[in-house]
């Protein structure tokens, strides 16, 4: 059923990738997530947890440098996200870096699409520099943001954040910063990661919202809307929620071999639940355009088997990628290794703009 879905909303005869670069600006985050490895904690706070890499902030020149190489292999979008960066103290940032930041990459590179700032990031700005939401939004618009990434969405459950997210957006935080770009005419992307703490009905939950929110936005008629979804299994690799293993509750306890937080079972989803899942997504948001295979967590042949199961699109050829691989996936194409496997599926492959327009 799935396959038919998208057959419907695309029946061109080809799928498409884009050539972008996840470039994550400063891993400090005052967030303490335990599914994340990425992470490091600024100095004046302590998550316990002594396995974080060290803490960075790029430059304007080092970022310069990596869309200059983006823009050498014909890359064409920017995919820029970071941690939860304190504003104050020696690793602090103001809001102002953050818009010169923009107008920097807008001035030197005008032809990259800047796909930036998930919605806690924008949530954190909101609350550290007391703007509202639209503000920030309005504010980075103008200085260069193109659209909005769905990070941060996990599962749009408050037990489950609460449990694995402690310190960013909540369910209705997350909800209102896309709600609020979309009102303002910008394009973002949303996702859903699964396969930990969660149960069944708290993934349907989830689509719920995306698709209410979805029809609420799409009613206005302004280019504000979700242009993309992406899921993919919790990795849990490296990660504190990944070490933790379930034990029967008359069972012993030892420092190492403990439930985990809520003492519910992990659902590590394997290859056959991730396409279950996100054929489900493709009938359930089927006012949501367009699907990416997630072939980054999954691998190459679970990701073009994705084409089968509702994904119209093989994502990016993402160049670089920080946040997942530490926590244990490793998953590497380059343009001609997706192009074959869109080929070898039975589709043309076509090069695309964070639109799905055709640019090849």
């Amino acid at each position: 059923m799935a396959i038919s879905v998208t057959g419907r909303l695309h029946p061109q005869p080809w799928r498409t990738y884009v050539v972008d670069r996840n470039i994550n600006y400063a891993n400090w985050c005052t967030a303490r997530c335990i599914f994340c490895n990425f992470k490091a904690d600024p100095p004046d706070m302590d998550s316990g947890r002594k396995d974080l890499p060290a803490g960075y902030t790029l430059s304007f020149d080092e970022i310069a440098r990596k869309i200059d190489e983006l823009v050498a292999i014909g890359g064409t979008q920017l995919l820029l996200q970071g941690g939860l960066v304190p504003a104050d103290g020696p690793q602090g940032l103001p809001f102002e870096w953050y818009l010169d930041l923009m107008r920097f990459i807008r001035r030197r590179f005008p032809t990259i699409h800047i796909h930036a700032f998930s919605p806690p990031e924008i949530f954190a700005f909101h609350q550290v520099f007391n703007m509202p939401i639209r503000d920030v939004l309005l504010r980075l618009q103008e200085a260069g943001l193109d659209t909005v990434p769905g990070g941060g969405g996990e599962i749009l459950s408050d037990r489950v954040r609460r449990k694995i997210g402690q310190g960013k957006t909540l369910t209705a935080e997350w909800l209102a910063v896309m709600r609020e770009a979309h009102a303002i005419g910008l394009s973002t992307s949303c996702t859903m990661m699964f396969g930990h703490i969660e149960t069944i009905e708290e993934r349907i939950e989830h689509l719920r919202l995306l698709r209410e929110l979805q029809d609420q936005s799409l009613a206005r008629n302004n280019g504000g809307g979700f242009g993309a979804y992406i899921c993919w299994p919790f990795q849990p690799e490296n990660t504190p929620l990944g070490r933790t293993r379930p034990m029967p509750l008359d069972g012993p306890k030892t420092p190492d071999h403990r439930p985990i937080p809520d003492g519910a079972h992990l659902l590590l989803a394997d290859a056959t639940e991730y396409l279950r899942m996100l054929a489900l997504s493709r009938v359930y948001l089927d006012n949501i355009s367009h699907i990416q295979s997630s072939w980054v967590t999954m691998g190459p042949k679970i990701g073009q088997l994705a084409l089968f199961f509702g994904a119209d699109d093989m994502g990016s050829v993402m160049m670089e990628e920080n946040v997942v691989s530490a926590a244990g996936a490793t998953y590497r194409l380059d343009e001609p290794a997706i192009r074959r496997l869109i080929s070898d599926a039975g589709w043309h492959p076509r090069k695309r703009n964070y639109y799905y327009e055709p640019i090849d």
